[in-house]
């Protein structure tokens, strides 16, 4: 169900990506920050949902409170002619490595057990087929 809802998300983003305007440069870097800040609260909210901590109330409040912040850290920037967004494109995509590395983590431990589960059954069968034999 994930995976179709998934898939449907990638189709709808590439035919509205084709068929939308282009982003001027005045407001790329809003655009920018805003989609760094989203993404860091998606991994967040996976290596939590691995973690089994997740709350939807936290990631809603952090996908736009996040998201907001960064936004009104750009507008501040701007007036200040001070390039402040990209402190916060270093925080949020150190957050991003840091989230994948437990997601990358949960999965590999994951894929090794099963490997592991799966030298064991077979030894077992080999083991039951030499004890027959005999």
């Amino acid at each position: 169900m994930v995976l179709i809802a998934i898939i449907i998300g990638c189709l709808l983003g590439a035919i509205i990506g084709m068929n939308a305007p282009t982003i001027s440069y005045t407001y790329s870097s809003y655009l920018a920050i805003a989609i760094v800040a989203a993404l860091d609260s998606v991994f967040g909210g996976i290596a939590s949902v691995i973690n089994r901590k997740f709350d939807i109330k936290i990631f809603v409040s952090g996908f736009f409170g996040n998201a907001i912040l960064a936004i009104l850290l750009t507008i501040l920037g701007e007036k200040l002619n001070v390039d402040i967004y990209l402190a916060a494109i270093v925080v949020f995509v150190w957050r991003m490595f840091m989230n994948l590395g437990t997601i990358r983590r949960y999965y590999v431990e994951k894929w090794t057990s099963k490997v592991k589960q799966m030298r064991e059954q077979k030894n077992n069968e080999k083991q039951n087929t030499e004890e027959n034999e005999v």
